[in-house]
């Protein structure tokens, strides 16, 4: 009789799991309407072995564990569901499931040996009973597979607990919301993805504009999200490895990426944090803050300084498995926060002030933005003109220390035969960081840059400013500017290649590291160019421990210096902690956020240069 109780229990389970996921998806039904393609459903096994898996496979022994326990279980249900669901009760297909269940018990028993000493960053609670019960799940089908064929002889009661109590994890473990529902989420997340570019080869880091016009201003409550936004935070592990990346939470500021994605979950479901047992904010209790699909996010759910902590550099989302978007979620409740409420903190509110009324982040009138070059024979590119190169200086020109680091580019540019021009006093702001304070409104007023730049003729823009780069590059051509935009360290790598830079004397000897910029690096993938550039120069780079995609932020992006939320510590002491470890008495920068941030270390620490201070020094004749 075992095998015709097998195919009751599988009928069963299915049921079960189905209402379960009736459940999920009645709350992700709470979500706005957004269009995806149908046929994200068989990309599924592309996105999941190739895409999820090469984050996966940063962690080897991760990797291979969850593969075998992930492997396992597919196959075994798989084999579950044709050999007893169909009710066919094959000798073959038990040998199968006996090899899938011995998988699967495999990469249970890894899980349950990390699972001993677990990192701090993973979350403990059911997540740790998790490996036990896919154990029992895979011990019970295992049996059921050796048992099977002898069902007279078989102790049936012994199989069926523990399918029972195995599969109750796996079939109710959806609509309960326990760490199961990961599993069905997660698969049907990457077929959803908010952002399905990311699968076709393109780096998809801009931010998709509101419709202003039909009164799209931001999020205000877990429903104003997309539902396959509010999906994707279901598809969350609570491995931690945002947390674990994220430099707010570093500096004990008050943002912890995993637990905002829970927090959201939490709001989704109508529930309360207290179930939450990860890492907490830093200086906030676990167990105060409750939401629901229609209750405003911000103070009940999640407090304002969290959302405001963020720098958005994009750390969580280069790690997260599951590809989830946390910068996208913060950026949208910024903008509720923004546009409806009026609520940025510390001097982000007088910043967005001065955009809407001088064009310029600091106040400063437009005709001082390249004051500092005025000895330096730099055109201006006026109507009717034609040239090869546009310089684009950004904010930074207003800033001090950084308009060396511009002096120091204009003169490499000159040195090299360079054709190029600015705009001069015509130069308006970006809009970089109205946009990532969540001012989409003033942002979107770069329609004006747009019509400036289209009445001008040039080939390329070059700009020292990652911000600037990625705003023009990435963010414009939605609102219809595209351009070739250059980063500086790109074309300078490129004047080497072409032996357009000549270099006196010798390389120095002092030892120096290269910080690289969130918004060069992890947000436009551009690793090399500046290293190409201090190779060029004949430095030899030491690393930091964590540096190219995985570089630790400066603390400059996504407004934080203007918001200024206080932590324990500041984020750029830690970044020049992390220069100091590897004995380097030069820091080379290539963002004028990075540099101010950098040089702002009090104490001891090493000397911070702009990359083209680097290759000015050095030019000859």
């Amino acid at each position: 009789m075992l095998p015709l109780v097998l195919t009751l229990l599988f009928w069963c389970a299915f049921g079960l799991l189905l209402l379960g996921l009736a459940q999920r998806a009645r709350l992700w039904h709470n979500g706005r309407p957004a269009r995806v393609a149908w046929s994200g459903l068989l990309a599924i096994p592309k996105r999941y072995f190739v895409d999820l898996h090469h984050v996966v496979a940063r962690e080897p022994f991760i990797a291979r564990s969850h593969v075998a326990v992930a492997g396992g279980a597919v196959l075994a249900i798989l084999v579950i569901a044709i050999n007893y669901g169909l009710a066919l009760y094959s000798p073959l297909l038990d040998r199968v499931l006996l090899a899938a269940s011995a998988l699967m018990l495999t990469g249970s028993a890894l899980m349950a040996w990390r699972r001993r000493a677990p990192p701090t960053r993973l979350s403990r609670g059911p997540w740790m009973r998790l490996p036990f019960t896919l154990a029992v799940f895979a011990c019970g089908a295992g049996l059921a597979a050796w048992w099977a064929p002898a069902s007279g002889q078989a102790p049936a009661f012994i199989v069926i607990a523990l399918l029972v109590i195995g599969g109750a994890e796996l079939a109710l473990g959806i609509g309960a919301g326990g760490p199961m529902k990961h599993a069905v989420a997660g698969l049907l997340h990457l077929a959803f993805h908010p952002r399905p570019e990311r699968f076709s080869g393109k780096r998809s880091t801009d931010l998709k504009p509101l419709q202003l016009s039909r009164g799209d201003y931001g999020v205000a409550k877990p429903a104003d999200f997309a539902w396959n936004r509010l999906l994707s935070f279901d598809a969350c592990v609570q491995c931690g490895k945002c947390e674990a990346a994220c430099p707010a939470l570093a500096a004990g500021q008050p943002l912890n990426p995993k637990k905002l994605i829970q927090d959201l979950v939490a709001g989704l479901a109508s529930k309360s944090d207290a179930a939450y047992a990860g890492t907490p904010y830093p200086g906030k209790p676990v167990g105060q803050h409750r939401g629901a699909p229609h209750q405003a996010i911000v103070p009940g759910l999640i407090d304002a300084d969290t959302i405001w902590s963020c720098t958005t550099c994009r750390a969580c989302v280069q790690e997260c498995p599951m590809l989830i978007e946390h910068v996208d979620a913060i950026v949208d409740l910024r903008r509720e926060q923004t546009m409806v409420q009026g609520a940025v903190p510390g001097k982000g509110a007088q910043a967005l002030e001065n955009l809407r009324h001088t064009d310029t982040v600091g106040g400063y009138p437009k005709a001082v933005r390249y004051h500092w070059a005025i000895d330096l024979n730099v055109p201006t590119l006026a109507t009717g003109q034609e040239i090869e190169w546009l310089l684009i200086a950004g904010e930074g020109a207003f800033d001090m220390r950084y308009q060396r680091a511009l002096r120091a580019l204009v003169r490499v540019l000159q040195h090299a035969g360079v054709r190029f021009a600015v705009l001069g006093e015509a130069e308006l702001d970006s809009g970089d960081l109205a946009r990532r304070l969540g001012d989409e409104a003033t942002f979107q007023l770069a329609q004006g840059n747009i019509a400036l730049l289209d009445g001008l003729q040039f080939k390329h823009i070059v700009t020292p400013d990652p911000h600037v780069f990625h705003c023009l590059k990435n963010e414009y051509p939605v609102l219809g500017g595209r351009y070739d935009v250059w980063h500086h360290s790109q074309l300078l790598a490129q004047l080497f290649q072409q032996q357009r830079i000549r270099l006196k004397d010798a390389p120095p000897a002092a030892p120096l590291t290269y910080h690289d910029p969130c918004y060069l690096g992890r947000y436009n993938g551009e690793l090399e160019a500046p290293r190409a550039v201090l190779r060029a120069l004949g430095i030899s780079v030491r690393e930091m421990e964590r540096s190219r995609e995985r570089g630790r932020c400066c603390g400059g992006g996504g407004g934080a210096p203007f918001t200024d939320i206080p932590g324990t510590t500041r984020i750029p002491d830690i970044r020049i902690a992390d220069a100091r470890a590897t004995g380097a008495e030069t820091v080379a920068v290539a963002c004028p956020n990075c540099t101010g941030m950098l040089e702002g270390v009090v104490g001891p620490r090493p000397e911070v240069m702009e990359l083209a201070e680097l290759v000015a020094q050095r030019l000859g004749d």
